[in-house]
């Protein structure tokens, strides 16, 4: 009996000092690149940014 809690409790700090020491988990997947016409944050700056239209075409 002393032999199995033994074992379960080398199994408990064996998992604990891999949550502490071990590799980092691996990111998620990488967020979507989006082009700037997909944007509507970056379209309505555009529209912001634009200057006034002089009348001279």
């Amino acid at each position: 009996m002393v032999y199995l809690f033994a074992a379960i409790g080398a199994g408990t700090v064996a998992v604990l000092l891999w949550k502490a020491f071990g590799p980092e988990p691996a990111a998620g997947p990488p967020a979507a690149v989006r082009a700037p016409d997909d944007d509507p944050d970056f379209l309505r700056e555009l529209g912001r940014r634009k200057p006034p239209d002089s009348g001279n075409h």
